[in-house]
């Protein structure tokens, strides 16, 4: 049998990391400013992340949620008081489009209505209800189109209240910083705005903070930049730096019903072990704080370089977007293959920086001096 071939592979077999670097089979070394999808958040083979995982595994790795599971508990109440939600509850699943389905469900179990507005170049996973609110027709089925989306501009606060106004929305999806979209951001003015008119049209503000949260934009939560409490917060990506998981944080004004939602796998021993060692190291090393100070520094310096190929920085903390006056393609790739570092992309245009949080100022100058050698060339 052979593998379903749907990824295009960079010819590159990685097989050890630590930190911010990983190696493949020959023993190449590359620095890591991608993160396998902003997935490792502490960093590759953190030592008290491996250990947890270790000694969980050797415990118990996994029984149903049809018996009580403490490490769930622990999990929710370390998170709740990590990230200043500690009044909402915690639905565990295995993925971001998980979350973003069952926040989808939730808000319409909620509200009884069937219609979600979502940003244009939004991204907010492959699952039915998911992929439906994400913003492209090439990975949307004929199956998975059912009209209940409508796209609309992020920050055009009047086109939102107008669709609002009809008063059939279930929910309102924003990404607070779009990834796939190329690093755009949502302005205060918007979601703010968005937020007060959710509150006059009885409609749920879910914020996906799958790949701009968990302390990557420089605070917890990148809705939390803007001043806005959001009905429901989907999170996954770094929450366990790997294994797979994911969450919804739903507001207080929601009911529990028992059998609504479900899941077999999600919040299993396993995966709340690792998730409870992401949460210790995030906060006794100062994560969220080195994510601020190092990503401002990098903004900084890639704003400040002198080439025409760079035609604007936009981000947060340790998610970056570099927008270039020409197609990404070539740069990625010799950054990769010559230089030996991993970036990401979005679009045709924009690379896009996602290095665990862990991403020191020594390792930032060393991709500020590849990047620069890359471009003059």
């Amino acid at each position: 049998m052979e593998l379903f071939n749907v990824y295009p592979l960079f010819p590159i077999d990685i097989v050890r990391g630590q930190g911010c670097r990983v190696w493949d089979r020959e023993g190449t070394e590359y620095l890591d400013l991608y993160g396998g999808h902003a997935v490792i958040s502490i960093g590759h083979a953190h030592p008290r992340y491996v250990e947890a995982v270790s000694q969980q595994v050797a415990r118990l790795g996994f029984y149903s949620n049809s018996v009580v599971n403490s490490l769930q508990r622990q999990l929710a109440e370390r998170l709740g008081s990590a990230c200043g939600y500690e009044d909402y509850r915690l639905f565990l699943i295995n993925s971001g489009a998980e979350a973003n389905e069952n926040a989808l469900k939730l808000a319409s179990f909620h509200t009884g209505r069937k219609r979600v507005l979502s940003a244009e170049k939004a991204f907010h996973g492959r699952t039915s209800l998911a992929v439906e609110v994400t913003n492209n027709p090439k990975i949307i089925a004929p199956i998975n189109d059912c009209g209940h989306a409508t796209f609309l501009p992020l920050n055009d606060l009047e086109a939102w209240r107008r669709e609002l106004a009809k008063g059939d929305v279930a929910a309102c999806i924003v990404e607070c910083i779009q990834g796939v979209g190329g690093i755009r951001m949502a302005t205060p003015e918007f979601l703010q705005g968005l937020r007060k008119a959710c509150d006059e049209t009885g409609t749920v503000l879910i914020c996906d903070e799958i790949q701009c949260g968990y302390g990557r934009s420089g605070k917890f939560f990148a809705h939390q930049w803007l001043d806005v409490r959001p009905d429901i917060i989907t999170v996954a990506k770094g929450i366990a730096n790997g294994f797979p998981m994911g969450g919804v944080l739903i507001s207080p004004k929601f009911e529990a019903v028992y059998g609504q939602l479900g899941t077999t796998f999600g919040g299993n021993h396993l995966a709340c072990a690792a998730a409870l060692a992401v949460l210790e190291v995030i906060e006794g090393e100062g994560l969220i704080e080195n994510a601020k100070r190092v990503g401002e520094y990098l903004m900084k310096a890639l704003g400040e370089v002198n080439h025409s190929v760079v035609k604007e920085v936009r981000g947060r903390g340790l998610m970056i977007g570099i927008e270039l006056a020409v197609p990404y393609k070539e740069i990625r790739q010799r950054l990769l293959m010559d230089e030996h570092v991993f970036t990401g992309c979005a679009g045709t245009h924009v690379l896009r920086l996602l290095p665990p949080l862990c991403l020191s100022m020594a390792e930032a100058e060393l991709f500020l001096e590849k990047f620069k050698k890359v471009i003059a060339s």
